[in-house]
Order: C-alpha cells, then structure tokens, then sequence
C-alpha cells in the first residue's frame, strides 16, 4: 500500500449528508473520504454549516477507530489525509441503522413518552432501514432479513453483538473524559470476502454524549434543539479525547 500523503482522490461518486466520497488513483480498494462542514437534522429539514465542523468530525472519528483497533475491533480506517478527510477500505454499506441506547433519550423517549435521563437496565440495540426518503424507519429483525432482505439472520446477530461490543468500549473511552455515553448511531459494512466491520464515522454528531457532573449535551443535540455552542463543544470532547488518548494510538 502506498503512503497515505501521495494518495490522489479521483472523482467524487458520492455526496452525503455529512461527507463526500472519492476513489483514490493509487489504490481500487480504498475510498478518499471528506467531512463537510455541513449540519444536518430532523431528517435534513433542519440545515446549516459550521466552518471547522468537518474537521473535528474526521479528528474524532479517527481516534475513536484507532482506539477501537488498539482494543481488538476492526473498522474501514486506514489512515488521516489532508485536514477533513481519512482514507478508509471499501465495503458495500449494509443499509441498517444501528442504534445503540444505554439511557432513556431521544427520539426513544419521545415515542414512548418517557422521561429523558433513566439508565436502562441493559443496553438496547435498535435497526432502522437507512433510506432518506423513509425517513430511516424503525425496524424489527425479521423485516430486515425476511422482508427487506438487506442481511441474514446471521448477519443481523452479529452486527447486534458488535455493536454491544463496540458499546462497551466506547463507554469506557468516553467516560475517560469526564461523559456519559447515552446513545450512539452505527454503521456497518461487508469486504467481498463477506466479514463484517465497522464503517462511516463515530462522533458528536452520531453520539449523544452528556458531561457526567453537570449534564451539559456535548453532541448534535445542541443543534437539533438550539442550545447553542455547537462546535464549541465539539471541541471540548476532541480536545480532552486528544490529551487523555492522542499520544497512546
């Protein structure tokens, strides 16, 4: 593999919400991939654009996957290039949702009328059918692998234990600065050999994330409910994510 400074992105095939995505010239099975700037909730109805959001979002990610790696999980990550983007393995996405909840919040709480803020006995995992014009609905498994057929009951077993897997240790990295880990958004993508990893991205925009002493949102939530200070604190969980964790990955 060559060194990831002379890797070239070729033409972009794919725009998203929050990144852009490129081939790279030097390499077929590797993707050139670029944070945006870009704000994105209630199903894109809400919009906006924070200059220096993308790259906390790439310098987050980064060392969430690198972190994960030093402790046995595997994900797309390769290597960081430029000052927004990462070049990551190319995996056909499998188009789930999966959402991880360790306390009453969010969307969960409002569909059920609960109280934001109760720890739940045990950690959940939901699926949702990643299509934007659905708006990402919740499903059950049987509809993901009987109806919509997007994986095998095998595959949807093992994406649900990576993903409490995944839980376990990222409340661990969290914790170590000081947040609770409320809930978290992932996805998941297939090698052609078929193995399962990690893919996209995981940070405050995926990650609800509460200050454990004060209770002060550090996540997408300050957007979506106009608390102000958005990339403020998404500075704050990359600055102290950078000096409790940076110099050992």
């Amino acid at each position: 593999m060559a060194h990831p400074a002379s890797f070239t992105k070729t033409e972009m095939f794919y725009e998203g919400k929050a990144k852009r995505l490129f081939g790279v010239k030097e390499d077929a099975s590797l993707i050139y991939q670029e944070f945006k700037d870009s704000l994105t909730a209630l199903n894109g109805i809400k919009k906006s654009e924070m200059s220096g959001k993308g790259i906390l979002n790439r310098d987050i990610s980064s060392l969430v996957f690198r972190y994960l790696k030093k402790h046995g999980q595997s994900s797309h990550w390769v290597a960081d290039i430029g000052v927004n983007a990462m070049v990551t393995k190319k995996v056909k996405i499998i188009p789930l949702e999966v959402v991880v909840r360790n306390v009453v919040a969010g969307s969960l709480a409002k569909k059920l009328n609960q109280e934001e803020g109760r720890d739940l006995e045990k950690a959940i995992v939901d699926l949702h059918f990643k299509d934007d014009s659905l708006s990402d609905p919740f499903i059950n498994d049987d509809q993901a692998v009987h109806v919509l057929k997007v994986a095998t009951e095998v595959e949807v077993k093992k994406i649900k234990s990576m993903a409490l897997e995944i839980n376990e240790k990222l409340k661990t990295l969290f914790l170590g600065i000081g947040l609770k880990l409320v809930d978290f958004k992932l996805e998941f993508g297939k090698f052609e050999n078929g193995e399962i990893v990690l893919a996209d991205e995981i940070s405050p925009d995926t990650c609800r994330l509460w200050d454990v002493k004060t209770g002060e949102k550090r996540d997408k939530d300050r957007f979506r409910r106009d608390l102000g200070d958005v990339l403020e604190n998404y500075r704050i969980v990359w600055n102290d994510l950078n000096k409790k964790y940076g110099t050992g990955l």
